[in-house]
């Protein structure tokens, strides 16, 4: 008899049910564009119908990174008819990781899911994040299908590699281009990284913080028009320079030492020279 009501439950479709109105969070989605005209305002439509269904209130935020092609004029276009949506442009180019950093920056809501602009991953899935945040403060995704090239998925693999033992670290897929954040852990992060290195340093940063992370599978979808620019050779050689700076100031002696270390030892030597005047270095008479 159990076997069969457990057959029966695991034939039924699993869906997402919206919580109450007044139970839902407040969210910001944001993503950065650059060379994605096409898939702008897909994007932007499909974040707004998302939050809609997840949160009691949201926005979305469009980071313009100075992109040579139309969209950050279709992102204003966009922003003209809902005020729900704001753009953000940059003067000039200044990589994928700084363009996160501007988005972080200039949201307004407590939890913050970011994303590509390419559509590769699909912010749908934000529904799957938003169900745990009641117990992480991070949410990132892993690609556990991966409709790339070869040269692609053996860069992925290599770098993953490679973070998971530099760094001590367990995440599967540690740069995978969506993810849901507490806006409060932002602010405690000091994030430094330009480069696609960024979604890395989030999640090291908010482990070795103590705040908890989780993981989530999803599926990621081809970019249905020209090439993504993260396997690019200047985005590896930007990548490796921030990973490389990142992990000499996480290894260095002075970060993020615990609260009031500093005071604690000044006490401790005045308390020691006070019942050892010898430490001191002063001579007391024969």
């Amino acid at each position: 008899m159990v076997a069969i009501q457990e057959a029966a439950f695991l034939d039924t479709p699993q869906k997402f049910v919206p919580e109450p109105a007044p139970e839902r969070p407040r969210v910001s989605v944001f993503f950065p564009v650059y060379n994605d005209e096409r898939t702008v305002e897909r994007v932007a439509l499909k974040s707004l119908d998302v939050l809609s269904r997840v949160a009691r209130e949201y926005e979305v935020v469009i980071v313009d990174d100075a992109t040579p092609c139309r969209a950050g004029e279709i992102a204003d276009a966009l922003a003209a008819k809902d005020p729900r949506i704001k753009v953000i442009h940059h003067s000039k180019n200044l990589g994928y990781g700084a363009a996160i950093r501007t988005g972080l920056a200039n949201v307004r809501y407590e939890w913050v899911c970011f994303t590509d602009g390419d559509d590769e991953y699909d912010i749908y899935d934000l529904e799957k994040l938003i169900r745990l945040r009641h117990r992480y403060d991070l949410i990132i995704t892993f690609r556990y299908a991966k409709l790339y090239s070869t040269f692609r998925i053996f860069v992925s693999w290599v770098y993953n590699r490679s973070l998971r033992t530099l760094f001590k670290s367990r995440f599967r897929d540690i740069s995978t281009g969506l993810r849901l954040i507490r806006r409060d852990l932002v602010n405690e992060l000091d994030l430094m990284s330009s480069s696609p290195f960024i979604g890395a340093e989030i999640a090291i940063k908010t482990m070795l913080k103590g705040f908890p992370v989780g993981e989530v599978g999803i599926q990621t979808f081809p970019r249905e028009f020209g090439h993504g620019s993260a396997t690019s050779w200047r985005n590896i050689i930007a990548t490796v320079r921030d990973m490389i700076s990142c992990y000499r100031t996480i290894f260095s002696p002075g970060y993020d030492p615990p609260a009031y270390r500093e005071q604690h030892r000044g006490s401790t030597a005045t308390l020691t020279r006070s019942r050892n005047p010898q430490s001191s270095g002063r001579l007391d008479p024969p």
